[in-house]
């Protein structure tokens, strides 16, 4: 299943199926007040599954996840664009959260990230380091203290913020993790 991006189209100028999950879980979530991170559509073991990672400032919580999952069944239902069979998974985006916009980077100025491009800039694909900004679709990131690199945004394949455990979850931000929530009494959670 090809991945497509916001925005795709076939070459009948028809939106791709991914871009439509994407819009709608967009659609979905801000009217839960919620972000999406990332939406994933992929074949993982014969099947396929349909992941969107969600987050908001204070964090997401197991019970976020749970009410945008059936909201989000729902309108997946109603609309029933989705041609095959899928699973659907929302989570929180998890301690090593993805960068994918532009403003992801800007949220997390300061935080250590790894990028990965998918040309190589001054003669290298990957990347580790502190990022300094974002602005007019390039990242900055310090990869020592003397050496910067700019990237385009538009050319990074993946990307995503490493956890420092010793300072806290992202510099002793107060998120925690929504596969990592208590479950309620009498339910029991399962291992993803």
């Amino acid at each position: 299943m090809p991945d497509g991006g916001a925005g795709e189209a076939d070459a009948g100028g028809r939106r791709s199926l991914k871009t439509r999950v994407a819009e709608l879980a967009e659609k979905t979530a801000a009217s839960m007040k919620l972000e999406v991170v990332l939406v994933e559509l992929k074949n993982e073991g014969g099947r396929q599954v349909l992941r969107v990672f969600l987050d908001q400032p204070s964090g997401i919580s197991l019970d976020d996840c749970e009410r945008f999952s059936k909201r989000f069944s729902v309108a997946l239902d109603v609309e029933d664009f989705i041609p095959f069979a899928y699973v659907l998974e929302a989570s929180s985006p998890g301690l090593n959260r993805p960068l994918v916009k532009e403003r992801d980077f800007q949220r997390f100025a300061g935080e250590v990230a790894r990028v990965r491009t998918r040309t190589p800039v001054e003669g290298q694909k990957n990347f580790k380091g502190r990022i300094v900004g974002a602005d007019g679709g390039r990242v900055t990131i310090e990869e020592a203290p003397d050496k910067q690199v700019v990237i385009e945004v538009s050319d990074i394949d993946k990307a995503h913020l490493v956890a420092d455990l010793t300072r806290g979850i992202h510099g002793g931000a107060s998120q925690k993790p929504a596969d990592t929530a208590s479950p309620p009494p009498g339910k029991r959670s399962l291992p993803r």
